[in-house]
Parts: C-alpha cells; sequence; structure tokens
C-alpha cells in the first residue's frame, strides 16, 4: 500500500492560513497538504503552534484567515452542527489523555460512537471490545481511569479515536510523559492503526525518535511558518541550521519544551 499517495487530493489542506491569539501571531499564511494514508509528524519548539495546528484542524479553533480543507470540505465557516459531521471521521488523542473520569474504560471508548451515530448497544459492546484489544487492553472495560497508569490511560484514549471508525487521526505528544518502552508501544499502535485501518494521521511530537520512527513525512515549525517538510531521511540530511539545531538540540535535550499561552 502505497502511503504516500500523492496523485489523490488531500486529506487535509491548509492554505494561507494565520492565526492570531489577542493581537499575538501564532500562525502566518501557513501551507500545508496532508495524503490520504499517510502519517505527518509536526515537530518544531513550544509556541510553534503545533498543537494551534491540530486544533484548527479538528474545528476547535478557527483561523484568522485562509481556508482549511478536510476530506474535500472546506471547514472554516461551518456550524458546530456542520463540524460535527466532519469529526464524525476524526479522531483525536489529547496530550493529557482527557479520559472523563467518572466513566469505565469501556464508557469512555464508547462515547464518540454514543454521541454520534445510533449503534445498538450490542454492537457497541463489539466495537469496545475488538478496539481494546487492538490497543493491548483486552477485558478493562469495566476499570476506571484512575486505576490505570498513563501508558494505559494514553492507549484508552487511542482507542477512543478509533472505535468510530475514523478516516483521520490527531494525536498531540502522543509519547509525552512515557518510559521509552511504553513510547515504543504507542508508536507500534500509531502505526498499526494506520496499516489496519488505514487513516490519516497527523502527530504532534517533542520526541524526535518517535518522529523519524513512524513518519512517512515530518513537517518543522517554526517562527509561525512549516520551515521544511520532507521524509526522516531528507530531514537527517537537512541543511537548514534550525532544523539541524533542532535535532540535535532535542536528543541532547538543549531546547527548553516548556509550554507557552496557545501551544
Amino acid at each position: 500500500m502505497d502511503h504516500n499517495n500523492s496523485d489523490a487530493a488531500p486529506m487535509i489542506e491548509l492554505r494561507d492560513v494565520s492565526m492570531s491569539f489577542r493581537e499575538r501571531s501564532i500562525l502566518r499564511n501557513l501551507n500545508l497538504a496532508v495524503n490520504p494514508g499517510e502519517i505527518l509528524v509536526v515537530i518544531g519548539p513550544s509556541g510553534a503552534g503545533k498543537s494551534t495546528l491540530l486544533r484548527l484542524m479538528i474545528g476547535l479553533l478557527k483561523p484568522t484567515s485562509g481556508e482549511i480543507w478536510v476530506n474535500g470540505q472546506e471547514i472554516t465557516r461551518m456550524d458546530e452542527d456542520e463540524l460535527n459531521l466532519i469529526r464524525r471521521n476524526m479522531g483525536m488523542v489529547f496530550q493529557y489523555s482527557a479520559l472523563f473520569d467518572s466513566m469505565t474504560v469501556g464508557e469512555n471508548v464508547a462515547f464518540g460512537i454514543r454521541q454520534h451515530t445510533d449503534m445498538p448497544e450490542s454492537q457497541i459492546l463489539t466495537v469496545i471490545r475488538r478496539t481494546l484489544r487492538m490497543v493491548g487492553l483486552m477485558g478493562r472495560e469495566n476499570v476506571m481511569p484512575s486505576e490505570l497508569s498513563g501508558g494505559m490511560k494514553k492507549r484508552v484514549s487511542l482507542a477512543r479515536a478509533i472505535a468510530i471508525n475514523p478516516k483521520i487521526v490527531l494525536y498531540d505528544e502522543p509519547t509525552s510523559g512515557l518510559d521509552p518502552v511504553m513510547s515504543a508501544t504507542i508508536n507500534r499502535l500509531i502505526m498499526s492503526t494506520r496499516r489496519i485501518l488505514g487513516v490519516t494521521a497527523v502527530v504532534v511530537t517533542h520526541d524526535m525518535d518517535s518522529a523519524f520512527t513512524i513518519a512517512d513525512r515530518i513537517a518543522m515549525m517554526y517562527d509561525e511558518q512549516i520551515i521544511e517538510i520532507g521524509t526522516p531521511d531528507e530531514f537527517r540530511q537537512s541543511n537548514n541550521s534550525v532544523v539541524k539545531q533542532f535535532i540535535s538540540g532535542v536528543r541532547n535535550n538543549c531546547i527548553p519544551v516548556r509550554r507557552r499561552a496557545g501551544e
């Protein structure tokens, strides 16, 4: 399966997108196309607008100007009902798992299905079991999130995102705060989700090892723009001094990764 199906129309496309929060510019005339079935990894320093980019793609934020196309439809002028129809085909894995503490693992996984579809309960239970098996948490339907480790919560969050059988999954820092073994597990899950379900994935990460492992292409954000986009090999050989410094800096922990407003 050719994941870089560049002849097909992009699954997600940003055209001349600018974004400001209270006078502070976050993105400036940004252009980006994500091909169907590819894993695009977005890297860059904190405050570069990576998380903002994901929120724009799923319609949680509206750009100051520009167009955002998702699966052939322009979403920036849509109301909440229209956006919810688009979101039926999109899953999002948030940085802090964002599980509902008062719900069991199974209820968390089924949340999107119950919200967006009229699927009968018997079928929902089948989907819950199947997705939990996919993420290696078989039989944990009735456990509460408070009983889970960070890595398990991430996997439940992933199960919830893929339970709706999405065309697109967006991941915000999926390996942050996890040990190397669990990070590797999450990386494998991101790749197997694409392989099994054929989803298009956009992954925001600070983890360069993860980026080089899972990406078909990498996009680097810096100074409100995408300054470089290419395959992992092209990134390794990049002559761009900012890219080179970022890759070696992150690996040597020289670049601070503190959160800034709007990130």
